[in-house]
């Protein structure tokens, strides 16, 4: 058996083709959803995905009101910065490209930008409304595994999901997305404390592995037929590579397809459904807005 190796950048170009859809009523309407996305330094993992951001928006065709500010920038300024987009009714998304310089409180930024604006979803009030399940944005890759599973037809309900990792970006939020009634898995959350993973990975019927670390996940670990979502970015020196690296995930991707019944690629599996999604809560956050005039 070969798993079906699913196709993240064809589902993320199907999402992004029904937003800009969307976006052109909107326009119609006299809304134009406009995305402020911001970047403090010049990380170059931050800056690329800054870039593939900005190329998602022109293609939307929504409006980009970017900000690249100095490494230097204080945290007060950058907080002045997001007060005033807060303010500021025809900006409907605030993104900050995290990680942030070292002297710039994540939290302190985090909790500044309003609620409704949180097109990452990680505001407080977004992750609350998330837990009780009531309306709000979903961080955008555990929503874009989620769009995944249902887009490829994939049964979830009564299933065994097996998450690794508990970072607040996947491995939480992706469980719980998992253990909604919609969704209606049975979730295990494993991590650097748990002890006999291999054990309890191989009773999954889908793993998601968001542990950042390649081969975390071999094949001994997976059961035949299981669905294998992989949610690393991993670089590993390659010398054949112009970068002189490549990307690899979290999972022993060529070992494991001979046994999963589904699996995702790195890259063009999770990846590109991030930016999808962030395009998705974009939209809705002007849909919002344009609702609450």
């Amino acid at each position: 058996m070969s798993a079906v190796i699913i196709d993240g950048k064809k589902i993320a170009q199907d999402v992004r083709s029904g937003v800009a859809e969307k976006v052109s009523a909107l326009k119609a309407n006299g809304v134009n959803p406009c995305l402020a996305v911001i970047l403090v330094g010049e990380n170059p993992a931050s800056v690329s995905y800054v870039t593939g951001k900005r190329k998602a928006l022109a293609e939307a065709g929504m409006t980009d009101r970017s900000v690249v500010l100095p490494e230097s920038t204080t945290e007060s300024d950058l907080l002045k910065l997001i007060s005033e987009l807060n303010a500021d009714k025809t900006v409907h998304g605030i993104l900050v490209q995290l990680p942030l310089p070292k002297h710039i409180n994540e939290d302190k930024v985090i909790m500044a930008i309003a609620p409704e604006k949180d097109v990452d979803g990680f505001h407080p009030v977004n992750v609350g409304n998330m837990m009780i399940g009531r309306p709000g944005f979903l961080p955008c890759t555990p929503h874009g595994i989620i769009v995944l599973l249902e887009r490829m037809g994939i049964e979830t309900s009564g299933k065994h999901a097996v998450v690794i990792g508990r970072s607040n970006i996947v491995g939480k939020p992706v469980s719980m997305l998992l253990a909604r009634r919609e969704t209606n898995c049975t979730v295990t959350i494993c991590h650097t404390g748990t002890k006999n993973m291999a054990d309890i990975v191989k009773q999954a019927d889908i793993i998601v592995a968001a542990s950042g670390h390649p081969h975390t996940v071999t094949a001994d670990m997976v059961k035949d037929g299981a669905v294998v979502i992989d949610v690393g970015v991993n670089r590993i020196p390659d010398a054949t590579k112009k970068s002189g690296f490549r990307l690899i995930g979290d999972v022993d991707f060529d070992e494991i397809k001979e046994k999963a019944s589904f699996i995702t690629p790195v890259p063009g599996g999770v990846g590109p459904m991030t930016i999808a999604m962030l395009m998705y809560n974009t939209l809705e956050a002007a849909e919002n807005a344009s609702n609450n005039q």
